[in-house]
């Protein structure tokens, strides 16, 4: 199971409309409730960029170190062919964010066996062979 950048966004906020449900997520992460999750090393970089916008360098780096510090979390690097199927899932489903096209990638890849990826963005939901699971229904 791969968890997108949403939830870590969220986690890390201190307000954010998803942040109880993120929370709940990374809490069970960490409790090996879903067994080693997968999250693509591209996070820090979208986290960045979204990041740099409203708070100081250090504030990102220390929401880095508290997100590699993660258990039951298993980092995934990009190579290139993750690259290669990024840019034709933008191609083939018209996908405007580059980084959703990279976690697909990683989604599709055999180092995530279930092809399932948390998050609330339904761009997933048209890439035929990933399965997505909206966070806001884990808990119902």
């Amino acid at each position: 199971m791969l968890i997108e950048s949403d939830i870590l966004i969220a986690h890390i906020k201190k307000k954010d409309w998803l942040k109880p449900i993120a929370d709940r997520i990374i809490k069970d992460v960490e409790a090996g409730r879903f067994g080693v999750v997968q999250i693509p090393s591209e996070v820090f970089h979208e986290l960045y960029y979204v990041m740099s916008e409203f708070t100081t360098l250090d504030t990102i780096q220390a929401n880095f170190a508290r997100i590699r510090s993660l258990k039951n979390v298993r980092f995934l690097d990009p190579n290139p062919e993750t690259y290669i199927l990024a840019v034709s899932l933008v191609q083939t489903y018209n996908i405007s964010s580059f980084f959703d096209a990279i976690y697909a990638a990683h989604a599709l890849s055999p180092e995530c066996p279930d092809n399932t990826i948390i998050s609330t963005d339904s761009v997933y939901d048209k890439i035929k062979g990933i399965k997505r699971i909206d966070p806001r229904d884990l808990y119902q």
